[in-house]
C-alpha cells in the first residue's frame, strides 16, 4: 500500500530545518507521499530508516537497467494500469529475432529503419539471438549481432543523434550462455532463459556478469515460484518472459503480470515483461503488426519481431509515441528561428504555435514547397494554433515580442505570414511590429506549398 505523508512524518526530525527546500517537514513529507520528491532529499532521516521508505515507496513494478553506455535502456517502473490515470513511464522497446541461419538478412534489414518522428528517433532499438542447439552457429550469430549493435550518428537529430542496440540472449543451455556471455559481457545483454529446472545456474551467471535476467516457465504459477526462488537467492534484476505457447495465453499472462504488480501490489510479479510476437505470430507478418500494437498497449516492454521493416516500424512506433507522451505535458518545439530549404535572413518568415506536432507538419509542408523560409516559433504553452490563442498563449504582444527580442538580423525580410485560423491578429500584429508586412497564410499546413509558390512568383 502506498505510504501517506504522515507515514513519512514520523522519521522526519520535525525540525523544520528547510534543507530538504520546502518551508516544513510535514510540507515535505506531502509532496513525497505525491512523488513531487523522494525522501532521500531529507538530510537528516537516519540510514536505516531511509532504506525502509525507500523500499515501501519504490514503485511496485522495479525500475530495470540493460545495455552499457549509450546502449542502456530503462524498463519497468511503471506505477499506473492506464495511461490516463498519470502517465506511463519507460517505453516499450522493439526488437528482432535473429539465429544462426537468418543473422545476416534480418539485421540488414532493420538496420536500414532509422527515422525521426516528431523529434524523436525511430529504430529498432533490440536484437534477440536464439539458440537452436548448435553451440558454434549461435556464438557466431550473437558476434554479428554484437557488431550490430553501434548505430551511426543520425545528422538530422538535433538530440539522441547517439545510440546503440540492446542486446538479448535466448539460450537455455548453460555451457553456450556461458560463452556468450564471455563474448558480450562488456555490453551487458538481457540473459533470457532461466526456467523451472535452471533457474539456480543462470541466476548465477546473470549475477555474476552483472546483467538482467529473462525468467520464463510453462505456465503463470510457476513463473511466480520460479521468481520468487530467484528472489529468495539475492536476484531482483529481472524481466519476465510471458510465453509462446498461444497468443490468448500470452495476452493473458502480461495482463495478469502487470495487475498483479500494479492492482495488487505483488512485488514478485513487480518486473518489466518480454513478449516474442515472432514465435507467436507463426511467420504470418501481417499479424505480427496487430500482435505487437496489442502488447504495446498491454504491456510489453520488450516486444520481439521476426523481422522490422518501415511498412512495419511507422504504425508501431507512432502508436508508442502517443502512448508513451506525458498526458499531462504537451509535446513541445524548443522556440526559436528554424531556416529550411537554405533560407538566410533575407527569406520570408513565417509562424507557429510550439505544440511539436504542429511543428513538424508546418515543417515538412515548408520543405516539400522548395521555398526558402525561415518558420519562427514563439512559446504559446505547447498547445495548437486555436488552443493558444484561445488560451491567451498565443497573441499578437507575445508573437512581437518574441521577434523584437530574439530575431534580429535573423529576419531581415520583414514579411511574416501568420496561420489562417488566426487571421484575426493581423491588425494588432501590423500596429505591434511598425515595418512589417503581416500576410495571412492558409488555414491548413496542407496549403502551404501553394500558398509559397504562388508568393514567390508574385514577387
Amino acid at each position: 500500500m502506498a505510504l501517506k505523508g504522515l507515514d513519512y512524518f514520523k522519521f522526519t526530525p520535525k525540525n523544520n530545518c528547510k534543507a530538504c527546500g520546502k518551508p516544513t517537514c510535514m510540507a515535505f513529507c506531502m509532496d513525497v507521499a505525491a512523488g513531487k520528491l523522494s525522501i532521500d532529499k531529507c538530510p537528516n532521516i537516519k540510514p536505516e530508516d531511509l532504506a525502509k521508505l525507500s523500499e515501501a515507496s519504490a514503485p511496485p513494478m522495479k525500475t530495470i537497467k540493460a545495455g552499457a553506455g549509450i546502449g542502456e535502456y530503462t524498463l519497468g517502473g511503471e506505477t499506473v494500469l492506464y495511461r490516463h490515470e498519470k502517465t506511463y513511464v519507460s517505453k516499450t522497446l522493439y526488437g528482432v529475432n535473429v539465429n544462426a541461419d537468418n543473422a545476416e538478412a534480418v539485421l540488414a534489414e532493420a538496420k536500414e529503419v532509422d527515422y525521426l518522428r516528431i523529434g524523436e528517433r525511430m529504430y529498432t532499438e533490440v536484437i534477440n539471438v536464439e539458440f537452436t542447439g548448435d553451440k558454434a552457429a549461435f556464438l557466431n550469430a550473437v558476434k554479428k549481432a554484437k557488431d550490430a549493435l553501434a548505430m551511426p550518428e543520425n545528422p538530422d537529430a538535433k538530440s539522441g543523434s547517439k545510440a546503440a542496440r540492446l542486446l538479448i540472449l535466448s539460450v537455455s543451455d548453460v555451457a553456450a550462455a556461458t560463452e556468450a556471455l564471455n563474448l558480450t559481457k562488456d555490453v551487458k545483454p538481457i540473459l533470457n532463459g532461466a526456467n523451472e529446472s535452471n533457474f539456480a545456474d543462470f541466476s548465477k551467471l546473470a549475477k555474476d556478469a552483472g546483467v538482467v535476467l529473462g525468467v520464463g516457465a510453462k505456465d503463470l504459477d510457476a513463473l511466480y515460484d520460479t521468481v520468487a526462488k530467484i528472489e529468495a537467492a539475492g536476484n531482483k534484476n529481472l524481466i519476465l518472459d510471458v510465453g509462446t505457447v498461444s497468443i490468448k495465453d500470452a495476452f493473458a499472462n502480461a495482463v495478469q503480470i502487470r495487475r498483479a504488480a500494479l492492482k495488487d501490489q505483488d512485488r514478485t510479479f513487480g518486473y518489466p515483461s518480454l513478449i516474442n510476437i515472432g514465435k507467436l505470430s507463426g511467420g504470418n507478418h501481417e499479424c505480427e503488426v496487430a500482435l505487437a500494437s496489442l502488447f504495446t498497449v498491454k504491456y510489453g516492454s520488450i516486444v520481439l519481431l521476426s523481422r522490422m521493416n518501415y511498412a512495419i516500424a511507422n504504425p508501431i512506433f507512432g502508436l508508442r509515441q502517443n502512448l508513451y507522451t506525458d498526458p499531462q505535458k504537451p509535446m513541445r518545439q524548443e522556440p526559436g528561428v528554424y531556416p529550411f530549404n537554405n533560407a538566410n535572413a533575407d527569406a520570408i518568415n513565417l509562424t507557429t504555435v510550439d505544440f511539436a506536432l504542429t511543428y513538424f507538419i508546418v515543417a515538412g509542408e515548408i520543405e516539400r514547397s522548395g521555398i526558402p523560409a525561415n518558420l519562427i516559433i514563439s512559446d504559446a504553452g505547447g498547445y495548437s494554433v486555436l488552443t493558444a490563442w484561445a488560451a491567451g498563449k498565443l497573441t499578437a504582444g507575445s508573437v512581437a515580442k518574441y521577434i523584437k527580442e530574439h530575431c534580429g538580423d535573423k529576419c531581415k525580410n520583414q514579411v511574416l505570414v501568420l496561420p489562417g485560423k488566426v487571421a484575426v491578429l493581423k491588425g494588432e500584429l501590423e500596429e505591434a511590429l511598425p515595418g512589417w508586412k503581416i500576410i495571412v497564410g492558409p488555414n491548413e499546413a496542407v496549403g502551404l506549398v501553394k500558398f509559397l509558390k504562388d508568393f514567390k512568383s508574385a514577387a
